[in-house]
């Protein structure tokens, strides 16, 4: 074996005994060495990582597993999210997933934390085959301080295999691709994929599944902080802008993806970002942009320039879903704690393809618990075959694909929240205005920034508000820096009639949307579009 920092326990209490070379907790440098002898991937120009996850570059939600067994079955929502595992198939999978590991020349370990509050953490031991994926998991969470890595001690295990394939019918798999979740031995088995985003958001359903049972409301969001202390949460799915407007550089960030809220405020899950970086520039984004010139930044699935070895980013050849993993300390304005108070706004993101939602509104509570559960974004024409027209994305919480409760508990922790802490609730439109996608034009990122900055500042608490017919929405009559012709949508269209059908169209949509989760409180109901 061959050690950084070895504990005082091997890895016997992962039920495994390789017969290769065991790497404990090694740092970038190393790893990223190894990586490439190993010819894992490349180096580009400034020294990020460059690897290549193909045929999988995306995470694989249908391949998605939770273990059923009795101590945990009755808190789960079963559905196509939480696809249910027989016990006795998880057991042959880890037997082979194990064997498989065992017979291995090499592995890399990574001892790391999920949770910046102690109180709230899990230690997470990472085994893994290759040295960029061991990198990439070192990227994304809380490293330990040196000294406390030999009496490290995991409360939860991670095995990756993205080289071996499970059979279907011996293990109770769809594919050969797995993700699968023992959310009572607290073990998860990832394999038949190398798409680093799997290590990542596993962990993030496991939290999504422990923290509400010790009160702590799980959030798919980013969070920064504000001079005065002043803290914000930013919720959206894929595309709104989440982690582009966290990343101010007038707030601290604490975190760009996961967070708790406790008792105590919100904390961070991880120790690093994962950035989109399709069309990343340094003109729009340069705190990011920079983190991509750096050494330890791991990027997946990029093109580079054959001969300066420079990034593509415009190039989309592999997969639009291109990404960069970087440490979180790589972003200037960062927060060491990973931990900030309770949240004095929360702003909901949306990317409305549609062209009818308003570029900012205030939200009643009511509304806010509607517009959280309901979760909106849109897809455009020409991403996906087949898309011609926008179509709605429904997604609970702003991240129904990891969620393992039932949506109505996050909600309600929310709803609890809000009052307790009397935190303003934002909807931010980032999608396009003056017409749906094709015709409108997408909302200027410097009048979206203007108007975060505006509603975090507290500028907009005594502005006149108008509220909108369709989506009963209270838009601010004027935000500093932005045209007053900009705040009202309907007003941007040139044909009036279309505006009120794609309205109304969209409007139906979220009512029916809502209909999936039963009987919901009836003021909350009230509280979503009217027309």
């Amino acid at each position: 074996m061959t050690s950084t920092s070895t504990p005082t326990t091997g890895l016997e209490g992962q039920g495994l005994s390789p017969s290769g070379r065991v790497h404990w907790n090694q740092v970038a440098p190393a790893l990223i060495q190894a990586a490439v002898v190993r010819g894992e991937g490349t180096l580009a120009d400034m020294g990020p990582f460059v690897a290549v996850t193909a045929p999988h570059t995306g995470r694989s939600p249908n391949d998605k597993f939770v273990v059923k067994e009795p101590t945990t079955e009755q808190d789960v929502d079963w559905g196509k999210v939480n696809q249910p595992l027989a016990e006795e198939k998880f057991d042959l999978l880890l037997a082979d997933v194990k064997t498989y590991l065992n017979g291995l020349d090499e592995l890399f370990v990574q001892d790391l934390y999920c949770g910046a509050d102690a109180k709230h953490r899990l230690s997470v031991r990472y085994v893994l085959p290759n040295a960029w994926h061991a990198s990439f998991v070192r990227n994304m969470f809380i490293r330990p301080e040196p000294q406390d890595l030999p009496t490290f001690s995991p409360n939860f295990t991670v095995l990756h295999a993205p080289e071996f394939q499970a059979s279907p019918e011996r293990h109770g798999t769809r594919t050969g691709t797995f993700i699968v979740l023992h959310l009572a031995r607290r073990m998860i088995l990832i394999g038949g994929t190398r798409y680093a985003g799997e290590l990542k958001k596993a962990m993030f359903t496991v939290m999504n599944y422990l923290m509400p049972k010790t009160g702590v409301l799980s959030m798919h969001c980013s969070a920064n902080i504000g001079a005065t202390g002043d803290v914000a949460l930013f919720f959206g799915l894929s595309g709104t802008g989440k982690t582009t407007l966290s990343a101010d550089p007038e707030r601290g960030l604490i975190g760009d993806d996961e967070h708790g809220w406790s008792n105590e405020g919100v904390f961070n899950y991880e120790g690093g970002c994962y950035a989109k970086a399709i069309n990343l520039s340094k003109e729009q984004e340069p705190d990011i942009y920079a983190t991509t010139q750096m050494f330890g930044t791991i990027l997946e699935n990029v093109v580079l320039d054959s001969s300066l070895r420079t990034v593509r980013f415009e190039d989309q050849s592999i997969t639009e879903n291109t990404r960069a993993s970087y440490p979180l300390h790589y972003i200037r304005n960062f927060v060491p704690s990973g931990r900030g108070g309770h949240p004095h706004n929360i702003v909901f993101l949306t990317a409305d393809a549609f062209g009818v939602l308003p570029p900012i509104a205030r939200l009643t509570r009511d509304q806010a618990m509607y517009y959280f559960m309901s979760g909106y974004t849109a897809k455009v024409a020409g991403t996906e075959r087949g898309v011609t027209e926008p179509q709605a994305t429904f997604s609970s919480c702003f991240g129904a694909v990891f969620l393992v409760w039932h949506p109505t508990r996050y909600a309600e922790m929310l709803g609890k929240l809000i009052d307790q802490h009397k935190s303003r609730v934002w909807l931010v439109n980032t999608g396009w205005s003056g017409g749906a996608y094709g015709t409108g034009k997408r909302m200027k990122i410097s009048h979206t920034r203007a108007m975060v900055r505006a509603a975090l500042s507290g500028s907009l608490d005594g502005v006149p508000t108008v509220t909108d017919p369709v989506f009963g929405l209270h838009i601010p009559s004027t935000v500093p820096d932005v045209p007053n012709e900009v705040l009202t949508p309907r007003s941007t269209w040139s044909d009036g009639a279309a505006y009120d059908a794609q309205a109304h169209k969209l409007s139906e949509m979220f009512r029916k949307n809502f209909e999936k989760f039963g009987s919901v409180d009836p003021t909350i109901v009230a509280a979503g579009p009217r027309g």
